[in-house]
């Protein structure tokens, strides 16, 4: 299990700095654009390496990821409550784990897929 915590963190600044670096990439002739694909943009991403999140924990009542890791939870599971962070306790965790067992997973397919 990897527990990733990212202060200051922009999910929009993320992408674009990573369209960035792709462009500069075309520009100096290292990469073609017909070549530009999902995981180009995935590699350049400051989180590149890392899995995408199999659960994403929002606390505090709010129910929105706030520019927070946009691209890596495209097949995220999403769960929010209402305990504010410094009360988010063990408790609290192994209900979001017990919520999360209970989900099932399909990444984009259907059920009968």
């Amino acid at each position: 299990m990897k527990l990733l915590v990212a202060a200051n963190y922009s999910g929009r600044w993320d992408i674009t700095n990573a369209c960035i670096n792709i462009a500069g990439s075309v520009n100096d002739g290292k990469l073609k654009v017909d070549k530009i694909d999902e995981t180009t943009l995935t590699d350049s991403l400051s989180l590149s390496g890392l899995p995408d999140p199999d659960l994403l924990i929002r606390t505090g009542g709010e129910q929105r990821i706030s520019n927070y890791l946009l691209w890596h939870c495209a097949y995220t599971e999403l769960y929010f409550c209402e305990v504010l962070w410094p009360d988010f306790n063990i408790d609290e965790f192994e209900q979001a784990l017990h919520w999360y067992e209970g989900r099932q997973r399909r990444f984009g397919r259907t059920d009968i897929q």
